[in-house]
């Protein structure tokens, strides 16, 4: 069955088209480099791994209890229209939330791998081109494992929401070539490592908890990229070019933090636009989860030099200017150790497993004789 056939709302055409601008950028210094870029793109080339062999596909999902989701966390819980759920309206909804998430985080994943491809053609540095092809492979990867959940596991997929697809376009489209590392590096996935982080830490269902451990690894790598590079080259800039940049910042959170409202989940239950956009903006639990989900982009913002005072005004009215003070760098630490330590759970048992089967072998032909 195709993607068009699994989608519950229509995704219009089947291209989306954004008019590429600015220049690329050959060097022919081939010497040069960052050492602190440089061992990235190493490690980057290390980590490298295949979707199709690291993660489990054959344990199984149940696509209306995907993710373990509480009922107290669905907006609809405690409004009128809940208790006129029955269990099997529950487990769909279940099923459209968790579609609508992971679609999300698909159509993000094509972003980045363009934004990736963009940054690989436009940034003047060597090592950067190195390291962003890396990172070019490594979303490819990831949309390819997000693509494969929705199309086997859910039997269901969204179209791109109108406010990641804006702020995909006004980051493709700007002509300055430390624009791709800000849009997708810092904003899309800062807020999209806090989104898995947050799914991650609390599922216990081990399918998507694979798969959003083994991706958080290869993006802690990536967003450590956006802030080496954009903190050497901020330093650089006047104010006003600064300030140009922090509109920016400030555009693309807001998006972002209204691209969370997943109101068209609602709509496809019958409950109209407004009335769903209410629902979804009154949920206590919408607004801790937005709250969270800017405790990754913050900190990076401010580590990268945007801070001015338009920007921090924007931060408090949002209510997370305190995230600017969040480590991220023990944040990142600790993505890269629980998928070292999921995979060392994962082999221990397989071989504890392959032991067991062995012994029973032996014991079985022993008793034969």
């Amino acid at each position: 069955m195709g993607t068009y056939d699994l989608y519950a709302n229509d995704p219009g055409d089947s291209l989306w088209r954004v008019p590429a601008t600015g220049a690329a950028r050959f060097t022919w210094e081939y010497d040069d480099g960052r050492d602190r870029l440089l061992a990235l793109y190493q490690k980057g080339k290390d980590k490298q791994w295949d979707g199709r062999t690291r993660i489990d596909w054959d344990l199984e999902v149940d696509p209306y209890d995907a993710l373990g989701t509480p009922e107290e966390a669905m907006s609809l819980y405690g409004t009128r229209h809940w208790g006129k759920l029955s269990d099997r309206d529950k487990g769909e909804l279940r099923r459209h939330y968790a579609s609508w998430q992971f679609s999300q985080f698909l159509h993000g994943e094509q972003g980045a791998m363009i934004c990736a491809a963009r940054i690989v053609e436009s940034v003047p540095d060597l090592d950067a081109k190195f390291y962003s092809a890396t990172q070019t492979m490594d979303e490819a990867r990831h949309a390819e494992i997000y693509g494969r959940f929705l199309h086997e596991k859910m039997g269901l997929l969204y179209p791109v929401d109108d406010d990641l697809q804006a702020l995909l376009g006004d980051t493709l489209r700007d002509s300055r070539w430390d624009m791709p590392y800000l849009g997708m590096q810092v904003l899309i996935e800062g807020l999209a490592l806090a989104a898995f982080g947050m799914i991650r830490d609390t599922t216990d269902k081990p399918l998507p908890k694979q798969i959003l451990t083994y991706v958080m690894q290869d993006e802690a790598r990536h967003v450590a990229f956006g802030r080496m590079a954009l903190r050497d080259y901020y330093r650089q800039l006047t104010d006003a070019e600064l300030r140009e940049r922090e509109e920016f910042v400030i555009e693309g959170c807001h998006l972002m933090r209204d691209r969370l409202r997943g109101a068209e989940v609602l709509e496809n239950f019958g409950i109209p636009k407004a009335e769903a956009e209410a629902i979804s903006e009154q949920s206590e639990f919408l607004r801790l989860f937005r709250k969270l989900l800017f405790s990754r982009i913050v900190p990076c913002v401010k580590d990268i030099g945007l801070w001015g005072e338009r920007l921090q005004r924007a931060y408090v009215d949002m209510g997370v200017f305190e995230l600017g003070d969040s480590n991220l760098d023990l944040l990142m630490a600790q993505d890269e150790e629980l998928a070292d330590r999921l995979d060392a759970e994962r082999f221990a048992t397989e071989e504890r497993e392959r032991v067991a089967e062995v012994e029973a072998a032996i014991e079985s032909g022993a008793t034969e004789d």
